[in-house]
């Protein structure tokens, strides 16, 4: 039932779903006040101080004589440890903790191992038990070895069955797959740790049990996930009714829009701040929170008209910028953008009537992504690979919605103003902050409620390390959250469920270290001879297969297609070592990493490829070939008397196989592809009218095959510096060859550079022709210059670079790409077998070898 809920200030004008608000065709409103005189006035406030770094934080306001806005008085940013940073020196308590364990492990293996009678009687008392396990674990005599797939064959046709008549989980449907999954979950558990430990002698002990201790650590997530899964919460029609309700009551709260930034080049953010500029929504004010004190920042805000924050230091990073600038702010609801992320124009629409409930405190969006990220790319498989957050988003954020944990993930969520000043603003204790704000919220009874639909875009990690230093930072905040008073487990205000799906984040990163011990598993086992499991392959085809190959049927189904098992053991893969460093660094001092900002915008001309990071998967590489190698031709030394040699050395190979594959795949992703453009192209149907331009014309960029983007030379590109074209005759007479008449072609490709297009006439062109075009659907007139040219079948192909792009053709262009309504559709990856073929293929025509200059084009809706 819709709440019922009075604003503190009366509506200006109700939000619209499908139309703009009264004024919101103005796209830079409120703008700087344009005088006669054609300039733009702003003021700047600042307080008299004594010296220079006493400065107090200097904002800009867009109009003219204006003041900032009055601060919120009963605002105040109190971290419960506002100064934190001392906490680094010095062993932290839990620190103590984990070290007293491994202290108390690791006396117990040396008594082991120094032949300690008690020990050895525990151990043996152990081992005796895993060698008469219950008669229910116990492989049941048939008169065939394939008789012991039955049990697969039937709960596989039956969870295929469900998923056939439920194209996408439903109820009914996932209750099915849930309980087959949860069944053989447990069934595997009881037979892991009942009947396969191997307590023969110390060392394969100890081996044992750490292989299964990594192992059942992997399986608490999955696990956790199971549990939840059925309260997976579907908020979109939801939204419906509050936006609906919204326009009925005018509710229209006033919203302030805070693009942090620190490093980001000045196209990324103009991008930003124009699609913030174009949200259909009346009540709104955009701040530019300049954390670099950068001129050219504050000379973007003036020119855009949006207002400008920076301050003296950079203390706390993103979230010491955010805490600034809530007190010079006073919306009642607060949206953060990252400097790359750009919203489609109903972002507020379908957010804000949410807030009709005063319980609510937090709408989080999923984080969608307009470029390919390093995975997919350095593959050669951006057409079929979905992002590495697709499955966080899909999965993960319903089932801890359904929960009712929440998590915050920094950019593309509103709040309410009230709540964040209740939670004493952003933490600044961990350096994800996001997170750990967003328990807070909770902690103190509001509600954070997940949307699941597309509303913002932005730029994912262009590059390997880019990924990993992303990756690492969110590890180690994470894990940071164990150490302070926002710890989710410890936090007064938080239910049991509350805490308990919490530890999913904190078991996700850990799984790291067991995808690294699954990957040194089959190297010790085949250069040592050490054996960690006791089973033959009856035990695995009755236990084992079941439980797998359930979860690669139903895993990408209950995923709603957002990744496949093959494709998140490749994801893992290729950083576990990293993490695994991350995760055991953080907890023994857990401050010791900083922010780093995750660079953005970035281009490359070659193939890099990452020496450093790869020389670990080149190492365990190596090992894992050599252990084939002695386990294939009988050099692995087994003990008879206790195991059966031929069920290990079987393991052993089949392990090295897949990891063998995995690793290979990890190396190719090592090798970054070039990225020549900065700015991203979409597979955008429309059709374009071509006319000659008499008054135009340029050179085009010869030296390079990309576009040159809107008026930015290929050597300022990085810094965004616009550059004219010099015009030339040689290209005033080229467009002389163009027939008097318009021709037409429909594009294929198309950024705020430049477009590709195939015409529907075969006509003479040339480079450097200068043109005048028109996108017909969208009605944006531009110039260009064609700067290559091709066949496609039997029509020509082209390439054409903007050229003196206005700032209304700007806009025009940005609302265009990336601010529709429906723009950001969600893609579905392939399958296991197909996803198995695809990294197949991957690797027998890698991309530096077979398509060296592709280009990444990404699928987007045609709406």
């Amino acid at each position: 039932m819709p709440p019922t809920h009075t604003p503190r200030n009366p509506p200006l004008a109700p939000p619209l779903l499908g139309g703009r608000l009264p004024n919101a065709n103005m796209p830079h409103a409120p703008c700087p006040i344009l005088c006669p005189s054609g300039t733009y006035y702003m003021e700047t406030s600042r307080k008299k101080v004594s010296s220079p770094k006493q400065r107090s934080p200097e904002k800009v306001s867009p109009t003219p004589n204006a003041q900032c806005p009055t601060p919120n008085a009963q605002f105040k940013v109190s971290s419960p440890k506002q100064r934190w940073h001392p906490r680094k020196q010095g062993l932290q308590p839990l620190t103590l903790v984990l070290l007293g364990i491994l202290a108390c492990v690791g006396a117990i293996a040396a008594s082991w191992l120094a032949g300690s009678p008690p020990t050895l009687f525990v151990f043996a008392a152990l081992h005796a038990g895993q060698e008469n396990p219950p008669v229910w674990l116990s492989v049941p005599e048939v008169s065939h070895p394939y008789y012991l797939l039955v049990p697969t064959a039937v709960l596989f046709l039956a969870a295929v069955a469900a998923m056939s008549i439920s194209k996408q989980p439903r109820t009914w449907s996932r209750v099915i797959v849930v309980s087959i999954l949860s069944a053989l979950t447990i069934r595997y558990v009881l037979w892991r740790s009942l009947t396969t430990l191997n307590f023969s002698e110390p060392v394969n002990g100890l081996f044992s049990l750490g292989l299964f201790f990594l192992e059942m650590s992997a399986v608490a997530t999955s696990a956790i996930q199971l549990y939840f899964i059925l309260g997976a919460k579907d908020r979109r029609s939801e939204s419906d009714k509050y936006a609906a309700t919204a326009i009925a009551t005018n509710f229209a709260p006033s919203v302030d829009i805070l693009i942090p930034t620190y490093n980001e080049a000045p196209f990324i953010l103009r991008r930003t701040i124009v699609g913030c500029q174009a949200l259909d929504y009346a009540r709104k004010k955009i701040y530019l929170l300049d954390d670099k004190r950068r001129p050219e920042m504050k000379q973007l805000a003036l020119e855009l008209g949006c207002e400008y924050i920076t301050r003296p230091d950079n203390r706390h990073a993103k979230a010491g910028n955010i805490n600034n600038a809530l007190p010079q702010t006073n919306g009642e609801l607060v949206v953060v953008f990252d400097a790359d992320f750009v919203p489609t124009k109903n972002f507020l629409a379908r957010t804000v009537g949410w807030f009709q409930d005063e319980k609510i405190g937090l709408v989080q969006t999923p984080q969608n992504f307009y470029n390919h990220e390093p995975l997919a790319r350095n593959l050669g498989l951006e057409e079929f690979l979905t992002s590495e957050e697709e499955i966080f988003y899909r999965l993960v954020e319903p089932i801890r919605d359904g929960a009712d944990g929440l998590l915050c993930t920094g950019t593309s969520f509103i709040a309410r103003r009230s709540a964040l000043e209740s939670a004493g603003g952003f933490v600044t204790d961990s350096i994800t902050e996001d997170y750990f704000t967003g328990v807070r919220i909770s902690a103190l009874g509001y509600k954070l409620v997940f949307l699941n639909e597309k509303l913002s875009a932005g730029l994912a990690t262009e590059n390997v390390a880019a990924s990993f230093a992303q990756q690492m930072r969110w590890a180690a905040g994470t894990f940071q959250g164990l150490f302070i008073d926002s710890n989710p487990f410890v936090i007064p205000g938080l239910s049991l469920q509350q805490r308990l799906i919490n530890s999913e984040g904190f078991l996700h990163w850990f799984t790291s270290i067991p995808r690294l011990g699954f990957l040194l598993t089959p190297i010790i086992c085949g250069l040592f001879g050490v054996v960690p499991m006791r089973t033959t392959m009856a035990e695995i085809a009755y236990f084992f297969l079941p439980y797998y190959l359930l979860k690669l049927a139903t895993t990408c189904w209950l995923n709603y297609k957002s990744r496949s098992i093959i494709i998140s053991d490749i994801y893992q893969t290729f950083k576990c070592f990293a993490l695994s460093l991350t995760v055991l660094q953080t907890l023994a001092s857990p401050f010791s990493k900083g922010f780093k900002v995750t660079p953005k915008g970035v281009s490359s001309d070659r193939f890099i490829f990452n020496w450093y990071l790869a020389l670990p998967l080149i190492i365990l590489g190596a090992g894992t070939a050599l252990a084939l190698y002695r386990s294939l031709f009988g050099l692995v030394p087994i003990d008879s008397s206790v195991l059966e040699p031929n069920s290990v050395v079987s393991l052993i190979v089949s392990w090295s196989c897949y990891n063998l594959f995995t690793i290979a795949c990890s190396l190719m992703v090592m090798l970054d592809a070039p990225q020549p453009d900065v700015y991203p192209w979409f597979n955008l149907r429309r059709i374009i009218q071509i006319k000659p331009n008499w008054q135009f014309s340029g050179e085009p960029d010869r030296a390079s095959r990309r576009l040159t983007p809107i008026g930015v030379s290929p050597a300022s590109q990085a810094a965004g510096a616009a550059t004219q074209t010099k015009p030339t005759r040689a290209a005033c007479h080229q467009s002389e060859t163009l027939p008097p008449e318009p021709l037409w072609a429909i594009t294929t490709a198309i950024s705020e550079s430049g477009l590709e297009a195939t015409l529907n006439q075969s006509v003479p062109l040339v480079e450097g022709t200068a043109i005048a075009l028109e996108i017909m659907e969208e009605g944006i007139t531009l110039q260009g210059i064609i700067t290559e040219t091709g066949i496609a079948g039997r029509f020509p192909k082209i390439q054409i670079r903007f050229e003196e792009v206005s700032e209304e053709q700007y806009r025009q262009l940005i609302e265009f790409l990336f601010c529709r309504p429906g723009r950001w559709q969600n893609q579905q990856t392939p399958g296991e077998l197909r996803s198995l073929w695809l990294l197949l293929l991957a690797l027998l025509q890698p991309r530096a070898l077979c398509n060296p200059h592709k280009r990444s084009i990404q699928s987007v809706s045609q709406i």
